[in-house]
């Protein structure tokens, strides 16, 4: 006999929206199976708002507002038994955020919760990377948004060390990381990677899920360091109008792509990495893991 259960998991991030409403397969004498059932994005760049004005727009709390009484029905629709809804960096510094998930809960009935980066980092790094991680290995986790990046170091197995940076491909396309912020993440990379012989990176988050399909690679094949510079290379050799035409990437992608394609490749540097694996998982993912295992 197996049993079906759903969660969902809304991502409130800096570039876009996201609900994820996954499956749980649970079967006697068996792990559980997480199955995407529907996964929905909304292109409202909220961080565009906040770390230029330091609000979310008016026009923006009414899309938000629209696309979360959208998916409080699709959630409706599945017969989700239970969801959480978490808000990143950009509601993190919108100063009229409280008024904001005030509303929401209002008018869609959704309640969101703000999380810090360090919370955001634990939530990723606790989806199902036990497949990837060897015990006998390092890893640097980097997951780029839009308004941050988490970076985790993973070695013989276990955590050791996890930090969050005001790095995200909404702030680079506003010419908002200054070189002191650079400098910060090189200084962390280098000295938490320093002991140890070889660090592969593991890359989560839409942009380098996009540079990995395109790659047409097999799922659990790594990317070289040589293949990531050299996108980047060839991306920043295309206009925008170019990357929506010829590549096929959406209006709200074909511009932030660039900005974490160098993020990427500056950590591989910075580490030594020479690979990069990318696994599907972000932070809905590790929501719906962290709530069905009874983590939050």
């Amino acid at each position: 006999m197996i049993n079906i259960r759903k969660f969902a998991a809304i991502d409130i991030g800096s570039n876009a929206m996201r609900l994820l409403i996954s499956n749980v397969v649970e079967q006697e004498g068996k792990e559980p199976q997480f199955n995407k059932s529907s996964l929905v994005r909304v292109p409202i760049r909220l961080g565009q708002d906040a770390f230029t004005v330091g609000e979310i727009s008016q026009e923006n709390i009414d899309r938000m507002v629209d696309a979360m009484k959208a998916f409080n029905l699709l959630m409706k629709v599945h017969k989700v038994e239970r969801y959480m809804a978490f808000a990143t960096s950009a509601m993190r510094e919108a100063y009229n955020a409280k008024e904001v998930v005030a509303l929401i809960k209002k008018k869609a009935d959704i309640k969101i919760e703000i999380i810090d980066g360090k919370k955001e980092a634990a939530i990723i790094a606790s989806t199902d990377l036990h497949h990837l991680i060897k015990s006998d290995e390092t890893y640097l986790f980097v997951d780029v948004g839009g308004g941050s990046t988490e970076f985790t170091l993973f070695s013989s197995g276990k955590m050791i060390t996890s930090r969050s940076f005001k790095a995200g491909t909404v702030r680079l396309l506003n010419n908002m990381v200054h070189d002191v912020v650079w400098d910060e993440i090189e200084k962390w990379i280098k000295t938490n990677t320093a002991d140890y012989e070889e660090v592969t990176l593991i890359g989560s988050g839409g942009n380098i899920n996009k540079l990995f399909k395109m790659s047409g690679k097999q799922q659990e094949k790594p990317l070289s360091y040589i293949y990531i510079n050299s996108q980047y290379a060839f991306l920043n050799s295309l206009t925008y109008e170019q990357r929506i035409a010829e590549l096929g990437l959406n209006s709200d992608r074909a511009d932030v792509i660039i900005h974490a394609t160098r993020i990427y490749l500056n950590a591989m540097k910075w580490s030594g990495a020479r690979q990069i694996y990318v696994p599907k998982i972000g932070l809905s993912d590790g929501i719906v893991k962290a709530m069905y295992y009874g983590k939050i």
